[in-house]
């Protein structure tokens, strides 16, 4: 491996052994072999940050106590922040053409309604679905409407309140009727309005740790996730999903997110163009 024009030795077994053991108890993200080259690229930075010169160096440090912030740091710098706007509609277009009349009409005694963006990274799908609401459900502006985005990273749950995106996060799915209704211009960059903002409650969670208390939502999004995870993990996360999802609730997964080898208490169905999963009384 080199690195402007020096030779940096590859980290030893025991140290990637360590760092994935680690990041697996500290986030339950298991990092497979062939992900390995992804310790150095990382947390590379992470170590820069701490005046340490390098991620061996770094390891060294993290060993003398055996938690703490930087521990912590680097769990997240393993996490993979990927999300757009609307990413993948048929989500949306099932909450929109199907689910949310429905739950609608079942809460109109307490005109309430809870949605959840699980792992939402910088907050894009939170924001996807309260503009759906502000632009499809009228009715709705004199509810109580609660999006809970929560993410692993500080960072993560920080850019989501302040809802700031560049240029480039805001051409990635985000239509610019929507964008020059729902944003304003804070220099080179986009600012969700005020009303969009206030829909939002941005919370730092970890999924595969001790939860919080929760509210009961009706809706869960937490797509292209679980896939970071190892089956007794992704069994313990869904059950804990299914005390904080309503009866009649609807989760969504990715769009190749499958429980057909878990042993969960959730049905699969169909909904308009996607898949839901449904919870069953256990």
């Amino acid at each position: 491996m080199f690195r402007r024009g020096l030779m940096v030795m590859p980290l030893a077994a025991p140290d990637i052994n360590y760092l994935k053991t680690l990041i697996a108890e500290k986030s339950g993200n298991v990092i497979s072999s062939n992900q390995d080259y992804l310790l150095e690229s990382r947390l590379a930075p992470v170590a820069k940050t701490v005046g340490i010169e390098n991620v061996e160096g770094l390891v060294a440090e993290l060993k003398k106590r055996p938690s703490g912030a930087l521990h912590d740091r680097v769990a997240e710098a393993m996490t993979i922040n990927e999300t757009s706007f609307f990413r993948d509609m048929a989500p949306f277009d099932a909450l929109k053409t199907a689910i949310l009349p429905e739950l609608i009409q079942k809460r109109a005694s307490t005109k309430t309604l809870n949605l959840w963006s699980g792992a939402s990274s910088s907050g894009q799908e939170s924001y996807s679905l309260a503009m759906l609401i502000r632009e499809n459900f009228n009715e709705l502006a004199a509810w109580n409407v609660r999006i809970q985005a929560t993410d692993l990273s500080d960072e993560m749950v920080k850019r989501t309140q302040e809802g700031v995106y560049s240029q480039f996060e805001v051409n990635r799915g985000l239509p610019a009727s929507l964008l020059v209704k729902h944003f304003e211009r804070k220099g080179t960059q986009w600012q969700a309005r005020q009303e969009l903002r206030r829909m939002v409650d941005a919370r730092r969670m970890n999924l595969a740790s001790a939860w919080p208390v929760l509210a009961q939502f009706d809706v869960v999004f937490l797509r292209n996730v679980l896939i970071y995870f190892d089956q007794p993990t992704k069994e313990r996360i869904l059950t804990r999903i299914h005390k904080v999802l309503r009866p009649d609730g609807y989760l969504f997964l990715g769009g190749g997110e499958t429980l057909i080898t878990l042993n969960v208490p959730f049905v699969r169905e169909p909904v308009g163009k996607t898949v839901c999963f449904r919870p069953v009384p256990v």
